[in-house]
């Protein structure tokens, strides 16, 4: 077939010259340089015939040798009128676009792009209507502004448009070729049948064009005044400042201390306020710029305005939308959400909750500076939050003088500036762990903000000026309360947060920590496949906490490994088993405890209380043949010691009743050791333990490993009650004790443990060390009659009896 002719509207083989980012339209001269080597070919071999050769626009400006994919369907047939050779292996090409063709095929890609296109009719308006009369003087109207907004068109250009081009589809092409438009738009103008359709289009994107061009000059015009006049300041504020420092004057001072009035008149403030910092503004104006002490004033001036005298927030008074803030972001804390929502209620009657300094107090983890951030949400109230831990320097409540360099205001105003309102909530962390020294007590300092009746004009030593704290609702957090001091303690109300449940742990990870790091690494819910019982085996072996930070760690890690697992082996998810666990987690940190132990003489579980929860604690004792010696080994503070040496002293006073012989203690040396020596231990709570355990290793008789228990001891045998039940009955569920020794005089604590503990435990209360003698042993030991050291009659009234039992 002879190549480059044309056959029913078909042209075959016909040179292809590929465009980048152009577009040429029919009827239009455009000129582009041609830099491919497939391109310059193109051409050359249209110039060898008719000069006929098909442009069109590639949609994938990467590729430089093209396929049919990588091209616009439809191109413009030219006719290259003009090649100039360039350095550098490029040539510039004249063409002048004739008709509209569609891409049917690429015949050859080398050594040029040939193709068959099919030339695509032209669709005529026979007759003009008005409509498009005036659309075609818009479109030239549009062109004449668009062209005097652009730089680079010269008279003739916009002569040839009004002169020479009357249809649509010719006028249309040409301003599109002539505008700086993307080749997207050009395509779509190019590609447009309806020739009013197309100079709509045109209007449209002419329109957009000349809107865009108008805000540029605009932009333009605006920073050229602007540099105009910063450089006319500039000159001006030279002179000035030449002519200052020859005359040792500062009006720059004076000009700042002007925009300090103007803001301090502007603001609401109190009086007392606005007359203070008018008279600081008044001093700096005599100030010179440099000076140190201009400083300090233009910083003082700076915090007082920034500080909210009388910006109010607008809070939430809809207690049922508190109660779903609060359940969303926090499982459980029943006690705490009751007490927050009577907050509400309190709020909705009296308009305000002034007086309420809450402390939430409890081990880490469990969710207390969480908590602060829940009851600000639902509250509607602004948050600022400040930490205390290992704050020495009574300055960092109180601020420092402006007489100090440097000199800065507390933290009480900075959270109140970071804040921006005056009813705003400051949750202050770590309360218990504030120091003391040569510097001041940073406690003590606290009692004026905490003090309901001062702090309605509390002075910072910066500020100099009372602000008042009333509106505020300051919330603390605290691992151990103990440690604070009682004037403080005594200002807040305490809501005590305790360990959680593994239940309630479970709950939290599901809901809480599993989903929040799914998002964090990356991954969906489907991605790890984990069952309830999985979770559990996570709890139970790999953490041991009251709150839930190791479990998130734990979780964290497990999101990390599959992650990794799915990219190296291409799976979709990763499913975890008991028997797979240790191979993500390693192995497990935490045995489970055996209850079925065999009893051992001289050991007794006891019960104690950390700031990280409760614990199971071991006490050893044993006798050995001696000089009457005792020995209490395990890093003991001063009154777990007394409570030992109390301990012994009643079994020695007793030795008749409890079945020992006379000079028992002077023919044996007694060792009494508490596990896991690197740890502090102090409290009297393990007196019955150690009493119990002396006894045991005195008689030979063993104690069951179901057992434990925890009480103070007196010298005559006494047991008086204990704190930190529920983390004490905690550790004893974690540990699958079966029955827990409680003073009698901790009865009414039993409501606040958790019902699950409350079932699988059997709780024996206990007045006197001779019932938990009996609990323990039973009738192993002989008691004689009439001893002046027996039992109590209320005691033997009940031997042989059950002691005080509740199953729940």
């Amino acid at each position: 077939m002879e190549t480059n002719v044309t056959k029913n509207n078909m042209i075959y083989d016909i040179p292809l010259l590929p465009l980048r980012g152009i577009t040429i339209f029919p009827n239009v001269l455009f000129h582009f340089d041609v830099g491919r080597g497939v391109s310059i070919n193109a051409v050359e071999k249209a110039m060898e015939g008719n000069q006929r050769i098909f442009a069109v626009t590639q949609n994938t400006l990467s590729a430089d040798v093209p396929k049919k994919k990588d091209l616009y369907t439809v191109g413009t047939v030219c006719v290259v009128r003009q090649v100039l050779k360039l350095a550098g292996n490029h040539i510039r090409v004249l063409v002048e676009g004739k008709s509209l063709a569609r891409l049917e095929r690429i015949v050859s890609s080398s050594p040029y792009l040939s193709a068959n296109v099919s030339v695509m009719p032209k669709k005529k308006i026979l007759r003009l209507t008005k409509r498009d009369i005036a659309m075609i003087r818009n479109a030239k109207e549009l062109f004449i502004r668009y062209a005097s907004l652009s730089q680079g068109f010269d008279a003739e250009t916009i002569i040839s448009a009004l002169e020479f081009y009357d249809d649509p589809a010719g006028l249309s092409g040409y301003i599109a070729q002539n505008m700086q438009l993307r080749y997207t738009e050009k395509q779509q103008i190019l590609e447009q049948p309806d020739p009013r359709k197309c100079l709509a289009v045109t209007i449209k994107l002419l329109t957009q064009e000349i809107d865009v061009m108008t805000l540029e000059q605009e932009i333009q015009e605006k920073v050229k005044d602007q540099l105009d006049k910063n450089q006319r300041d500039y000159y001006l504020r030279e002179q000035i400042k030449i002519i200052n420092e020859e005359l040792g004057e500062g009006e720059d001072s004076f000009a700042e201390a002007q925009q300090y009035i103007q803001r301090i008149q502007s603001a609401e403030l109190p009086d007392e306020v606005r007359e203070k910092l008018l008279k600081e503004a008044s001093r700096m104006q005599k100030m010179q710029s440099f000076s140190p002490e201009s400083a300090v004033s233009r910083t003082y001036l700076d915090v007082c305005l920034d500080l909210p005298w009388n910006k109010f927030a607008a809070e939430n008074l809809d207690i049922k939308k508190a109660q779903r803030i609060l359940d969303r972001d926090h499982y459980g804390m029943e006690k705490v959400k009751e007490r927050i929502l009577e907050l509400f209620a309190v709020k909705k009657r009296t308009g305000g909750v002034k007086g309420q300094i809450i402390c939430l107090a409890g081990p880490p983890g469990v969710g207390k500076t969480s908590v602060a951030r829940s009851i600000a949400s639902c509250m509607g109230r602004d948050y600022a939050r400040l930490s205390l831990g290992g704050v020495r320097d009574e300055a960092e409540i109180r601020g420092h003088r402006k007489t100090y360099i440097g000199a800065m205001p507390g933290r009480i105003i900075n959270a109140l500036r970071q804040a921006g309102s005056r009813n705003c909530l400051i949750l202050i962390d770590e309360i218990d762990k504030l120091g003391s020294d040569y510097k001041g007590d940073p406690a003590s300092a606290l009692l004026e903000v905490f003090d309901t009746e001062q702090n309605v004009a509390f002075r910072d030593h910066f500020v100099e000026l009372p602000f008042d704290l009333s509106d505020v609702l300051f919330v603390t957090t605290a691992n151990n309360p103990d440690a604070i001091p009682r004037p403080l303690l005594d200002r807040r109300e305490r809501i005590q947060l305790n360990s959680y449940t593994d239940e309630e742990k479970l709950e939290i990870a599901k809901r809480h920590l599993l989903p929040k790091q799914l998002k964090k690494h990356g991954l969906q819910k489907a991605d790890i496949r984990l069952g309830d019982a999985v979770l559990r085996e996570i709890i139970a072996r790999y953490t041991r906490e009251s709150g839930v930070r190791t479990l998130e760690r734990e979780l964290a890690k497990l999101c990390r490994k599959a992650a990794k697992y799915m990219e190296d082996s291409g799976e979709d998810f990763l499913a975890l088993s008991h028997e797979t666990l240790p191979e993500y987690l390693g192995a497990p940190k935490y045995l489970q405890s055996k209850p079925d132990k065999l009893p051992e003489c001289g050991v007794v579980n006891g019960l104690a209380w950390t700031s990280v929860g409760g614990e199971l604690l071991e006490v050893e004792a044993m006798a050995v043949s001696g000089t009457g010696k005792l020995s209490i080994t395990g890093n003991l503070g001063d009154v777990m010691k007394e409570s030992v040496q109390a301990a012994l002293t009643y079994i020695r006073s007793r030795s008749a009743v409890l079945g020992l012989a006379d000079g028992f203690y002077a023919q044996k040396d007694v060792h009494i050791h508490f596990p896991e020596g690197a740890t502090p231990k102090d409290g009297p709570s393990a007196g019955i333990t150690a009493a119990t355990a002396l006894l045991s290793a005195f008689t030979g008789l063993s104690v069951p490993k179901n057992i434990a228990m925890t009480g103070e001891i007196t010298l005559r045998g006494r047991v008086l009650p204990i704190g930190g039940l529920k983390e004490k009955t905690m550790a004893a569920f974690r540990n699958r004790i079966g029955t827990v020794i409680l003073p009698e005089e901790n009865r009414p604590d039993l409501e606040e443990i958790d019902q699950s503990v409350r079932k699988k435990l059997n709780f024996v209360f206990v007045s006197h060390m001779d019932e938990v003698v009996h609990e323990v042993f039973g009738d192993k030991l002989e008691q004689p009659q009439n001893e002046p050291n027996a039992l109590p009659p209320a005691v033997l009234a009940q031997k042989g009896e059950s002691r005080t039992h509740i199953r729940r």
